[in-house]
C-alpha cells in the first residue's frame, strides 16, 4: 500500500495539464516569467473560469424573467447552488451569495449573536479579522464575553482542548477557522464540533473555511455546523463573489431580506448568474481531476476524488520545499533560512510555509524574492491582517510561501534555487 505520508505528486503528464488550464502560472499578465506562490493572499484563476464570466456576465437579461434566455440564467444560478451543496455537502439548510465571503461572515455571526441566547462568544486568535472582528464587535455590542482560544506555537494551529475548555452551557455562537492563512495548520473540526456539542447540544458553530476549501475537503456530513463561508476567488474562480450555506435553523434567524422574501432567503436584490457559473466550473475543475483515476459517475464522489488528489500532490509538493530533492536542498536545510511553526504531520497542514531568512527583514525578503521572478508575500505585526496572529505564535514576522496544486516540482526546485541565492547573497 502506497505510503501517503509525504504526499503523491500527480502523473507529469496530468501535471501540465492541470498547469494548462490556468492563466498566468509560469509569467505574469505582461509577458514576463515568473513563479506566482502566493495563492493564500490572491489566487491563480482557471480559465474557464474567467471565460464564464464574460459570458454569462455580458448577458443583459434578468434571470427573474420568463423568457428563453432569462429561463436559461435560472438553470445557471441553480446549478451553481447544486454545486455549492457539492462542494460542501451540504444536505437542506440554505446557499447564500454575497459580494465577499467577509461580508456574509459579518451578516452570520450577527444572526446568531443578536438571536440566540447565551452570554459568551467563543472563537479563536488565529481568525480572519472578518470572524474575530465580527465576533469581537457584536459580544461587545451585545454585552457578552468575549473568549478567544488560544495557538499552539509548535504546531501553528489550535488545540481542540483549548478550544472546547471556553465552551459552556452559555456559550451563543463558537467561530472557528478551518485553516490557519499563515502557518497552514488544520484546526481538527471534526473533533472541535464533537467535543462543543457534548457540552451544549444545541451549539451555534460558524466556521470560515475561506483558506481550506481549495486544499482540502469541507464535508458538512461530518462537521455539521451552522454557518461556513468559501470564496470562489481563493478557489481558483474571480473576485467579487462569495458563498455561504446556513443551517435550516441559522436561515431563518432575523437577517436582512426583503420582506416579501421567504424566511430562510439571504440574498439581497439581484444575484449575479455569472457567481453560479464561476461555482459550476469549479466543481466541473475538480470532478475532472477525480475522473482521471475513477470511474464513479457521482458528482459528489468525483469531487471527493479530485480534492483527494490534489491535496496528496500538495503535500507531495509541501515535502519537497521542506526536505528538497538530491539536486536541490530543502528549506529545512538551506543555510540562512528558518522554517517557521514547523512540524512533521504534513497531513494536518495545508500547503502554506512561513520561513524566516537570516539577514533580511520580510519585506525585503519579498523584494529579493520579486527581482528573482518569483512572487511570495509577507506577513507582518503592522498588519490588522496578521498581527494578531503573528504575536499569538510568537513571530514578529514571516514570509508566507503558499504554491498552489498546478505547480510541479520544477516550479519548487526553481523557488529553492532562488531560495539560496537569496541566502547567499545576505550573507
Amino acid at each position: 500500500m502506497q505510503d501517503e505520508s509525504r504526499g503523491v505528486a500527480l502523473p507529469a503528464e496530468l501535471s501540465q495539464q492541470i498547469k494548462s488550464r490556468f492563466h498566468h502560472v509560469d509569467h505574469d499578465f505582461m509577458g514576463r516569467k515568473r513563479i506566482y506562490f502566493e495563492n493564500a493572499g490572491g489566487s491563480l484563476r482557471l480559465k474557464a473560469a474567467t471565460e464564464a464570466v464574460a459570458k454569462v456576465d455580458a448577458i443583459p437579461d434578468s434571470a427573474e424573467r420568463i423568457h428563453e434566455v432569462a429561463a436559461w440564467l435560472k438553470q445557471v444560478q441553480e446549478r451553481g447552488i447544486e454545486d455549492v451543496r457539492v462542494m460542501l455537502n451540504a444536505k437542506g439548510g440554505t446557499i447564500h451569495a454575497s459580494l465577499t465571503a467577509s461580508g456574509a461572515m459579518f451578516d452570520m455571526i450577527r444572526a446568531v449573536a443578536e438571536n440566540v441566547p447565551g452570554n459568551n462568544i467563543v472563537t479563536t486568535v488565529l481568525e480572519h479579522p472578518s470572524a474575530y472582528d465580527a465576533a469581537s464587535m457584536y459580544a461587545q455590542r451585545l454585552g457578552k464575553e468575549l473568549r478567544v482560544a488560544r495557538s499552539n506555537r509548535a504546531t501553528g494551529g489550535v488545540d481542540v482542548e483549548e478550544i472546547v475548555r471556553l465552551v459552556d452551557a452559555q456559550t451563543c455562537v463558537l467561530v472557528l477557522i478551518q485553516a490557519s492563512n499563515i502557518s497552514g495548520a488544520k484546526l481538527d473540526l471534526e473533533q472541535i464540533v464533537r467535543r462543543a456539542r457534548e457540552i451544549k447540544p444545541d451549539l451555534y458553530i460558524v466556521v470560515d473555511a475561506v483558506q481550506h476549501a481549495p486544499h482540502g475537503l469541507v464535508d458538512l456530513q461530518k462537521t455539521p455546523v451552522d454557518g461556513i463561508n468559501v470564496a470562489p476567488y481563493k478557489f481558483f474562480g474571480c473576485r467579487g463573489s462569495g458563498f455561504s450555506w446556513l443551517s435550516d435553523r441559522a436561515a431563518v434567524l432575523p437577517h436582512h431580506k426583503l420582506a416579501g422574501k421567504r424566511p430562510d432567503f439571504w440574498d439581497l436584490g439581484s444575484a449575479a448568474p455569472w457567481q453560479f457559473a464561476v461555482i459550476s466550473e469549479i466543481v466541473d475543475y475538480v470532478c475532472w481531476i477525480g475522473a482521471q483515476s475513477s470511474d464513479n459517475k457521482d458528482r459528489r464522489a468525483l469531487f471527493v476524488h479530485g480534492m483527494e488528489r490534489i491535496g496528496l500532490h500538495e503535500r507531495a509538493l509541501l515535502d519537497r520545499l521542506l526536505e528538497g530533492s538530491p539536486g536541490a536542498p530543502g528549506l529545512r536545510r538551506i543555510p540562512g533560512v528558518t522554517v517557521l511553526l514547523d512540524h512533521d504531520d504534513l497531513a494536518a497542514r495545508d500547503l502554506i510555509l512561513a520561513i524566516a531568512i537570516a539577514g533580511l527583514e520580510h519585506a525585503q525578503a519579498v523584494r529579493e524574492y520579486e527581482k528573482r521572478g518569483v512572487i511570495v508575500y509577507e506577513r507582518v505585526a503592522s498588519s490588522i491582517y496578521s498581527g494578531r496572529m503573528l504575536e499569538s505564535l510568537g513571530l514578529e514576522g514571516a514570509v508566507r510561501v503558499s504554491p498552489l496544486h498546478c505547480h510541479t516540482f520544477d516550479d519548487v526546485d526553481r523557488f529553492l534555487e532562488v531560495t539560496r541565492e537569496i541566502c547567499a547573497a545576505a550573507r
